[in-house]
């Protein structure tokens, strides 16, 4: 059992008072970036408890609440942050109930869905919530019943004293309990004693899900609510010159049409300030369809953005970003990528001497890959409701990192932060691109110049043709061989429009004595952003791919050859920066060849590809298997072992694994945003490829590595490696690799000479 610091005194440990009727409320910070909520089963509330943000609450009848500070956006935290407080405070699950917390940076210090972080950066926070109520319950019966602290014992939600037989319920102490002193420190349970951790619990927004219940800003209504669209240029590298709006302020139901500037004159934006199209066309009116409607009528002229720098304060300081005039078109990005892949980069990281070791080298392969921009596509548009008063702003949407957003807000709307009230929705998907809040600034202005609350909506051509996409990459691997088919030297040379994928640190980084890495990158006016493990999308795709081949031509089982560089990592590391645990990372190559039976069962007439990566501080890896089926290649099973250290909730891990691996396979068959001229050629689903149910792996078997250590990401590491998975079947189905994604394009050839 763990002792850990409770770090909190008084002040920030807020309680109800026995006379308040309210039972016992604790406020922390340790809730801070954490998101929970259980399954809320038929309970009697209690009559009266004090409500506050940051908080566990313990009613006078035992029920237990729990705010959930982050936005949830189908990872299900909302489940499972709320069963490490139930672990910790030894409460029967049945009796907990998680609300939404408001946005409010004050006492939450991390209100941010991103990363994988969730579980990870509230964990020991969480714990420690459900332990020091345990705790102060305890104390209050100790003092109730004279006797020892040590002799008061907990049992799902029951206070019990064994020697005089005494027990009480939670809600019978809680008022009690809120005059106790706050534990200077509190003891964690040891792992071997969770009884909920590790437990299968349902989502507890299932039902409300699937009965079409109220959950997201677009199923809101404020009295007296507009409806708001933007309209915005139709290519990138333009930008606003005038309007006409005759025409559409005629048509039944307009009140208003006016452009709107999301940033004032000289803003320093942050990180999240990406907006690609800052100036923009706002049309208000009644109803959804006829602002659609008069949207058509407007005449809008748009004229060539200038070369432009802008001042972005990011994580690592602030840069300035340089915004280049033009019409980008995608075969002149992959022109420039290959021209500057040509090029001597800026070197990252060099451990020995790889070109010595490339010149004496038996043997050299090279490769060069490729993949193209990609739209988020989330199933729900962009959409906010905002209302902007004389001295308040009230907005509802679904966002990822409010607190960027409100200092956006606070700077162009003039308000300070404290007026400006965030609702956090749920999100009908996220993966990045709600990270990126301008829609709520748009919302804001719209709301402030109507003087009424405003619905915006984006269709899904506005959505799709705004940008923040995952941007373009390029990627030139070299691997030298000796005469023993060892592999001596490694060199990755990465870049992109208009950053670079590269992790030089990772794997197989550490692993060879003589490794180069090498990186660059082109500017774009095309907007880019987060998009599901950001970087480690391209890179660990195409990194595994590569190494498939590496160990084929050294003559070596793949997962075989992998395992004896991570050996090699383990035993004699190269360097001191590696980024990863190569006996975790063995482990799950491991798990994975053993659930699949690689080698030993693989099943007549199907191809099976192998691929393994860390990034979020986890490690996934991936054996797919795929059949050809009248010319076309089916996927039959993926097998799938992660390792992301101790598992809060397996039903809902085992769908993140899942919806990770269809993710991946989608987007590695079909995903591809392209350009001519600056404008998008994909603006739907009618000519956006998305995976679709018949091309799903039939089955997806998950397994997870059993672990002590404290939990790590989840929603992104199962998402690289299934490219180079499914590439290296592939490649063993059709005997060509393939270097540009995406892959279906140039399985056509292979298609139609099987069945032609």
């Amino acid at each position: 059992m763990a002792t850990v610091k409770t770090t909190l005194n008084r002040r920030s440990f807020l309680k109800a008072s026995a006379l308040a009727g309210g039972g016992l409320m604790l406020g922390f910070n340790w809730l801070a970036g954490c998101q929970t909520d259980p399954t809320p089963a038929p309970l009697t509330l209690p009559e009266d408890w004090f409500e506050i943000n940051a908080f566990v609450k313990i009613g006078d009848n035992g029920v237990v609440t729990i705010m959930s500070p982050n936005p949830e956006f189908g990872q299900n935290v909302k489940t499972s942050m709320p069963m490490i407080v139930a672990e910790e405070l030894d409460v029967d699950w049945q009796r907990v109930i998680v609300e939404q917390a408001p946005f409010n940076p004050a006492i939450y210090t991390r209100q941010f869905t991103g990363g994988s972080q969730g579980i990870r950066q509230g964990w020991t926070g969480l714990r420690m919530a459900g332990a020091a109520a345990r705790h102060m319950l305890r104390q209050a019966a100790a003092r109730a019943w004279q006797v020892p602290l040590e002799e008061v014992t907990t049992h799902a939600g029951v206070l019990h004293h064994a020697a005089s037989g005494r027990s009480a319920g939670y809600g019978e102490m809680a008022s009690a309990a809120a005059t106790m002193p706050v534990p200077e420190e509190v003891e964690l349970k040891d792992v071997a004693d969770f009884t909920i951790i590790g437990t299968s619990r349902k989502n507890v927004e299932a039902r409300k899900i699937v009965t079409g219940q109220p959950l997201y800003a677009m199923d809101q209504y404020r009295e007296g609510m507009l409806v708001a669209m933007v309209v915005h240029p139709g290519r990138f590298g333009m930008r606003l010159k005038s309007v006409d709006d005759t025409a559409a302020r005629a048509m039944p139901g307009i009140r208003d049409v006016f452009p709107i500037q999301t940033f004032a004159d000289g803003y320093e934006r942050n990180y999240f300030d990406t907006n690609t199209f800052p100036e923009l066309v706002a049309i208000v009116g009644d109803t959804t369809w006829q602002v659609m409607n008069a949207r058509k009528a407007l005449r809008i002229e748009w004229e060539p953005i200038e070369d432009t720098e802008i001042r972005v304060a990011g994580f690592g300081g602030t840069q300035t970003v340089r915004i280049p005039a033009g019409l980008e078109s995608t075969p002149d990005h992959a022109a420039r990528m290959a021209e500057q892949a040509a090029r001597p980069g800026r070197v990252v990281r060099r451990d020995g001497n790889p070109e010595a070791a490339f010149r004496r080298a038996a043997r050299v392969i090279e490769r060069t890959y490729t993949a193209p921009f990609l739209a988020h596509n989330c199933m729900e548009p962009i959409n906010c409701i905002a209302h902007v008063t004389a001295d308040r702003a009230e907005l509802a949407g679904p966002i990822q990192a409010p607190e960027f957003i409100e200092r956006t807000l606070a700077a162009r709307l003039g308000l300070p932060p404290e007026r400006i009230d965030i609702q956090m929705t749920r999100m009908g998907g996220g993966f990045g691109r709600r990270a990126y809040g301008h829609y709520l600034v748009e919302a804001a202005l719209i709301s402030q110049r109507m003087n009424a609350p405003v619905k915006l909506i984006y269709t899904r051509e506005d959505d799709m043709t705004f940008g923040v996409y995952r941007p373009a990459y390029h990627a030139t691997y070299r691997a030298a061989l000796d005469e023993a088919g060892r592999l001596i030297a490694f060199h990755v040379k990465a870049g992109g429009i208009p950053e670079s994928p590269l992790h030089a640190n990772r794997f197989p980084a550490g692993a060879v004595d003589h490794y180069l890495a090498e990186e660059w990158a082109l500017d774009s006016n095309i907007t880019i952003g987060a998009f599901r493990a950001p970087r480690s999308n391209f890179i660990g795709g195409v990194e595994q791919a590569f190494l498939d081949e590496v160990a084929e031509a050294a003559g070596k089982d793949p997962i075989a050859f992998r395992l004896e560089l991570l050996e090699r990592a383990r035993t004699r590391p190269v360097g001191e920066r590696n980024d990863y645990d190569p006996v975790r990372f063995a482990g799950v190559l491991e798990r994975v060849r053993d659930a699949s039976g690689w080698g030993t069962d693989d099943p007549p007439g199907v191809h099976r590809g192998v691929a393994a990566y860390f990034c979020h501080n986890s490690y996934a890896a991936h054996v797919l298997d795929l059949v050809i089926e009248d010319g076309t290649p089916v996927i039959t099973r993926v097998c799938s072992a992660i390792d992301c250290g101790i598992v809060v909730n397996p039903d809902a891990a085992t769908n993140m694994v899942e919806g990770a691996v269809v993710d991946g396979i989608g987007n590695a068959l079909y995903g591809a945003m392209t350009f001519t001229d600056g404008l998008p050629d994909h603006r739907n689903f009618d000519t956006y490829r998305m995976i679709r149910h018949a091309e799903a792996p039939k089955a997806i078997d998950v397994h997870f590595v059993e672990s002590d250590v404290a939990p790590t990401g989840l929603g992104e590491p199962p998402f690289p490696p299934v490219f180079a998975a499914l590439a290296n079947a592939l490649y063993r189905a059709t005997g060509t690799r393939l270097y540009e994604q995406p892959f279906a394009p140039h399985l056509e050839a292979f298609v139609q000479q099987t069945t032609g």
